[in-house]
This record gives structure tokens, C-alpha cells and sequence, in this order.
């Protein structure tokens, strides 16, 4: 797979080509279904298919701080576009001089002299242009003249209901990590690497994994009970917090993951998170004491729940090939509910690894809306 990064890096070799256009933003099941539909034209013209996508995204420009969490990093995101049939990958920076471009202009230059492109499928309320011209029906207009073909994306639902990042986004900011599994297609999921940080868990008993988060909006904010992977691909029961970790005071937002039962140095691997329970939201605490008692019921609530959902989900869950992620994955946010000493107990569980599993893909018509 090609990453042409600007429209100064395209060389004739990325000519002539099937394309669609959008943010693609958590590549869910509609964007799939895009990618799917493109798919079927690159092989019927025997040409790579392309996607062009934005960074920073168009709204992230105009909104800054304001604009939607993402989903995905750009890393992930081509990651995943590759995985589901992208062949090339044009990341235009969206800067004052793309968005300076008229819609025409758009369509010449990174359209046509850019891509030379045979065939684009794109949502037929696709805005585009400074002038607020680029839609549909200008891209049909000159593709006529100039011999290329323009297709609206199909529709994509789930639960008589369009798939969308912003419902993805919804549905994990709710807690509900099983229905955003289901427009996702696969668990979502929170990737970096492990850095040196300032070892606070170490000196109050509870070591973490330091995994530095992009300085945008977060998805996902508070205390969880996850999954983590590492680059071996064995998987921990594990309890994380995402934020600014109030008691100690931080500027940029970070995942800490504390694997239950591991023992071991992670620091410079890449590790992959998954979210599957909220536990709570971010509190600063008067001290590290306060701090210190509250991680230990964090960490007895993750054991609890990750566990008894593992051991239900080998059974009937797993039957069910739609649901199977492999993950416990909850559909609200854990109540307070009481739990026995026994399953609060440390030593409730004898196995501190859960088993891997492939998973699948999700998300539709918002890629092409910018």
C-alpha cells in the first residue's frame, strides 16, 4: 500500500485510479461498505483504489478543541484502510490553500491532474470548495465532460439506522462498547507506546503502562476495566484511566494501563487497548492515600467484571458469531452495585491471560461528508 502525503508527492505511477473521498474517521462498517462498493469498479478497471482523506479533518481546522474526538489516528486509520482494500492512501494537508480552492478547482487539480481518476464514489451531499460550489452535481457535470464516472455511496444501516461516526462516537461516550462494537464491525480500540512517564503508580504499588494520547478531544474519558495486548499478542485483564489524571496534575491527556497479575517491563513496546467497561469518571482525590484505596476498588471491580463476562461469554455469547469479539464488552457503564468479598477478592481469578481472537469491521455515509 502507497501513503502519498500532498499533492506535491503524486507521481505518475498513482495515476488513473478508482477513488472516494471522506474522513473516514474509525473506518466503522459504512466506510467499509464504501470501500467494498469501490472495491468492485478498481477490478472491473483493473486500477488501484484510492482514498483521499484529510489531516488535520476539515472540522478539527475550523473547530479546533470544539471539533468531534476522533476515532482513529491517521497510523490506524491507514491501517485499517489497507486492511479493507485501500491500495493508496492521499492524505491532503487541509490548510488555508486547500480550502482556499474553489470547487472546480478541487476537481482539476487533485481530481484530475492529481489522480487522473476513472471512477469516484462519493455521498451525493458531499460539500466541497471555498465557494461552496464542489457537490454532487458539479462532480457528475464534469466528469461528463471529462470522462470519468461519479457514483453516490450506498447506504449502510444498522437497526433500520445509518452507521456514522458520530453514532459510534455516542455510543462509546455512553459506555455502550457492545453496540459500538456492532457498527465498528471489531472492538474499539486505543493504541501507542508504552513510555517512561513520572512512575507515580511504582511508589503507591500500582505500576502503569504510559501510553501518550494525541492533544485533541478524547472519545472516551474516565476509569475502565480493558484488555490490553501486547506486541506478542497475549492479552491481560487490566484497569485503565484516560485524561489528565486530576490528583497529580497533567497537561496532556494520557492512557494509564495497569495490567492485573503481570509482572514485567513494557516500556517501549506498543500496546493495544480495549475499552470494554466504565467504571467511573475522573476524580481528584485530596491525596495519594485517598488515591491509592480508590485504584485498589477500581481494580477489584475490572477483575470482577472481566472475568465473569469472560466465563459467560463461553457459552452462550459465543455462539452468537455476530457478537463474538472475543472481548466482554458492556452495553451501559458498570453500576455500583455490591460485590462479595470473594469476587473482590485478589485471588478470585487463577489465570491472568485471556485468549485472542480475530475480529471483523463497520461505519457508513458521514466518510463522505466531511
Amino acid at each position: 500500500m502507497r501513503v502519498i502525503r500532498g499533492l506535491h508527492n503524486l507521481r505518475a505511477a498513482h495515476r488513473g485510479c478508482v477513488a472516494t473521498i471522506g474522513n473516514f474517521d474509525g473506518v466503522h462498517r459504512g466506510h467499509q461498505a464504501i470501500l467494498q462498493q469501490c472495491r468492485e469498479h478498481a477490478a472491473r478497471w483493473s486500477v488501484p483504489l484510492t482514498v483521499v482523506v484529510f489531516e488535520p479533518q476539515p472540522r478539527e481546522f475550523f473547530a479546533g478543541d470544539q471539533a468531534p474526538p476522533r476515532l482513529t489516528r491517521l497510523r490506524e486509520k491507514v491501517r485499517l484502510l489497507r486492511d479493507f482494500g485501500a491500495e493508496q492512501v492521499l492524505v491532503l494537508p487541509f490548510n488555508d490553500a486547500l480550502r482556499s480552492l474553489t470547487g472546480r478547482e478541487f476537481i482539476d487539480q487533485v481530481l484530475i491532474g492529481g489522480l487522473g481518476v476513472k471512477h469516484l464514489v462519493v455521498g451525493d451531499d458531499f460539500r466541497f470548495g471555498c465557494d461552496r460550489r464542489g457537490d454532487f452535481a458539479l462532480l457528475a457535470e464534469v466528469g461528463r465532460e471529462q470522462g470519468f464516472d461519479v457514483e453516490h455511496t450506498r447506504t449502510f444501516t444498522v437497526d433500520d439506522e445509518r452507521v456514522s461516526s458520530s453514532r459510534v462516537r455516542t455510543l462509546l461516550a455512553s459506555g455502550n462498547f457492545s453496540a459500538a462494537a456492532r457498527l465498528l464491525g471489531r472492538a474499539y480500540s486505543l493504541h501507542g507506546r508504552v513510555v517512561r512517564d513520572q512512575q507515580l503508580g511504582r511508589t503507591i504499588g500500582v505500576p502503569t503502562a504510559n501510553l501518550p494520547l494525541m492533544p485533541q478531544p478524547l472519545t472516551l474519558r474516565g476509569v475502565y476495566a480493558v484488555v490490553a495486548e501486547l506486541e506478542n499478542g497475549e492479552r491481560y485483564p487490566a484497569v485503565a484511566n484516560v485524561g489528565f489524571r486530576p490528583t497529580v496534575g497533567s497537561e496532556r491527556p494520557t492512557l494509564e494501563v495497569h495490567l492485573l497479575d503481570f509482572k514485567g517491563d513494557l516500556y517501549g513496546q506498543r500496546m493495544t487497548v480495549f475499552p470494554c467497561a466504565r467504571l467511573r469518571g475522573e476524580v481528584k482525590f485530596d491525596n495519594l492515600e485517598a488515591l491509592k484505596a480508590q485504584i485498589e476498588r477500581d481494580q477489584a471491580r475490572a477483575r470482577h467484571y472481566l472475568m465473569a463476562a469472560i466465563g459467560g461469554q463461553n457459552s452462550a455469547d459465543q455462539e452468537n458469531a455476530e457478537q463474538d469479539y472475543s472481548l466482554p464488552l458492556a452495553s451501559a457503564p458498570l453500576g455500583r452495585e455490591a460485590m462479595s468479598s470473594s469476587a473482590m477478592s485478589s485471588n478470585a481469578v487463577s489465570s491472568n491471560t485471556i485468549p485472542s481472537d480475530s475480529s471483523s469491521a463497520d461505519d457508513a455515509a458521514d466518510a463522505n461528508n466531511g
